[in-house]
């Protein structure tokens, strides 16, 4: 029997899914992030975000993709044209991606100063 403050099991627990977890159609995440399911088509059609397919090819997006996709949404909102958020998007990718590099080598030097 379970107390009544343990968590319910199954379903109705409080599990979301990981942030790149593809689960969300399209209708779901345009209204989540607060967008129209045309312009979220009009996104992908530009490159801006590639949601993952399910075996019959329906769009799937993540909660990495919504974050995604509120960052274009606010880009456009400030009158950005589709291409600059492109390069936006992609310079801030690349920034993110050399941070988590440079932490990695800078834990990489402190471990091998430990050792010495």
């Amino acid at each position: 029997m379970l107390d009544r403050h343990d968590p319910l099991p199954g379903p109705t627990s409080d599990h979301r899914p990981a942030p790149e977890q593809a689960v969300y159609g399209i209708s779901v995440a345009a209204e989540l992030a607060g967008i129209g399911t045309h312009s979220l088509r009009l996104y992908e059609q530009h490159g801006l975000i590639t949601p993952a397919r399910s075996a019959g090819g329906t769009r799937r997006y993540s909660d990495d993709d919504l974050a995604r996709l509120t960052r274009i949404a606010a880009l456009a909102d400030q009158g950005i044209n589709l291409a600059a958020i492109a390069r936006i998007l992609d310079l801030e990718d690349t920034n993110t991606a050399l941070r988590h590099s440079n932490a990695a080598l800078t834990a990489e030097r402190d471990r091998l100063r430990d050792t010495s």
